[in-house]
């Protein structure tokens, strides 16, 4: 990496807010510089209930649509950050450059709902979709997970539960830089941890943070449902590509989670993307991480034939 940029990264990489203390203030920040640009004709608000409680959704419509395919993203940060409105413009990129229809789910966020609150609500409207598939006119092989970070953590945590469930079945999952180990502190056994976590934006200790405010029972950081890597079995998960971040403090517990699929007999694919930091779909669109990035993922949905490299 260019000096100069990791000077700056290194910079803007120290920590000057306490999350747990303040973690209420950094959603309205990230809210604050992610506005939902109103009105949007190509998106689409709905509520999906479940008893009495209602779990907002939103539709994005690609203005060419290549596919009928479906989208169902999970948004990330740290399970207790972002939002639906906050990933609006990541979520209108990702329609167009993948000609697929996208929906967004806006699940509880911790430490006010904590696990499994947020991976329970995109069951249920995981669950919805795919038992109502001729709402969208498609087939349950049509829907396609997608998740960033926590989002790609609850992407894959979904898949082993609706495996044990037995009620449907993803075939495919696009994990981007996942969180899948509880342990982001020098004694995690991952170097990237280490390696990546105190100069490049995001640093271990706020990954830590976003984790304890996640879990609330110590006996909680050991279920696979919040920490897939741990999962004692594997088996008959869906076709699944992963990208990893060169920078990021999660590349090696992503990475590690892929290749573990591949002992289980899984269908994988894992790209780490040179230079890149963690949480980069979501910078401009012609930025050449985001590019390659949905060149990949382009390659996967339309199943080409491509290498993986780490």
């Amino acid at each position: 990496m260019n000096p100069i940029r990791k000077a700056v990264l290194k910079a803007l990489s120290f920590p000057r807010i306490d999350l747990k203390k303040n973690y209420k203030g950094y959603r309205k920040f990230l809210n604050a510089i992610n506005p939902y640009p109103r009105p949007l004709y190509n998106a689409i608000d709905h509520k999906i209930m479940v008893g009495e409680r209602e779990i907002p959704v939103r539709l994005f419509l690609p203005e060419n649509q290549k596919s009928n395919q479906v989208l169902l993203f999970f948004h990330g940060g740290g399970w207790v950050t972002g939002n639906i409105d906050s990933y609006t413009n990541i979520c209108l990129n990702m329609a167009e450059q993948t000609g697929c229809r996208v929906i967004s789910v806006d699940y509880r966020l911790a430490p006010e709902y904590p696990f499994p609150a947020g991976l329970e609500d995109c069951y249920y409207v995981t669950q919805d979709i795919f038992l109502n598939p001729n709402m969208l006119g498609i087939k349950q092989s049509d829907i396609i997970l997608i998740g960033d970070s926590a989002g790609a953590n609850l992407a894959a945590a979904l898949s082993l539960m609706a495996r044990d469930k037995g009620e449907f079945l993803p075939s495919r999952q696009i994990l981007l830089y996942p969180a899948t180990y509880y342990d982001h502190s020098d004694t995690s056994p991952f170097d990237s941890i280490r390696d990546n976590g105190t100069d490049y934006l995001l640093t271990s200790q706020r990954i830590q943070d976003y984790w304890d405010l996640y879990i609330s029972k110590e006996e909680d950081k050991f279920n696979p449902y919040a920490a897939p890597l741990l999962a004692d079995d594997l088996y008959h998960q869906p076709k699944t590509l992963i990208i990893t971040a060169e920078y990021d403090p999660l590349r090696d517990e992503g990475e590690a989670y892929g290749v573990r699929l591949k002992e289980y007999d899984n269908h994988v694919i894992i790209f780490r993307m040179q230079s890149a930091l963690h949480g980069f779909i979501s910078l401009p669109p012609r930025s050449e991480s985001v590019m390659e990035g949905y060149q990949i993922i382009n390659d996967f949905l339309n199943e080409e034939i491509v290498a993986a490299r780490t």
